[in-house]
């Protein structure tokens, strides 16, 4: 089903209202732009990248030198990595207090019930 012009205007307009508003969502809801965040993980993804080109690169020259250098690089890479990747987790739960505690729920709702 298509849209009128006249639907069309008015998604147009309330796109631009929301972009004047809050930028950040709308491009968090497009896609269209990368966060800092994402930004930096590709940046210590690419130097993993090098790193380890560096890393094989010594071994063939049998160089430790190299080799060491390559590793702290790659290591760089790694820690840029996972400290800018952020994790969406699910809603927590009420954590239970162990194996027992659902049988002294069950205790307590017969114990309620009479």
């Amino acid at each position: 089903m298509d849209l009128s012009d006249h639907e069309r205007k008015l998604l147009a307009e309330m796109e631009a209202a929301l972009e004047q508003e809050d930028p950040k969502l709308l491009s968090t809801l497009t896609g269209k732009a990368r966060t800092r965040q994402g930004s930096r993980a590709l940046l210590g993804f690419s130097i993993l990248v090098v790193g380890l080109l560096v890393l094989i690169s010594g071994l063939i020259a049998k160089a430790t030198v190299v080799g060491v250098i390559a590793f702290l690089i790659s290591l760089t890479g790694v820690i840029l990595i996972i400290t800018n990747i952020s994790v969406k987790s699910a809603p927590k739960r009420a954590k239970r207090a162990g194996w027992g505690s659902g049988l002294e729920e069950r205790w307590d709702r017969r114990n309620n019930e009479n």
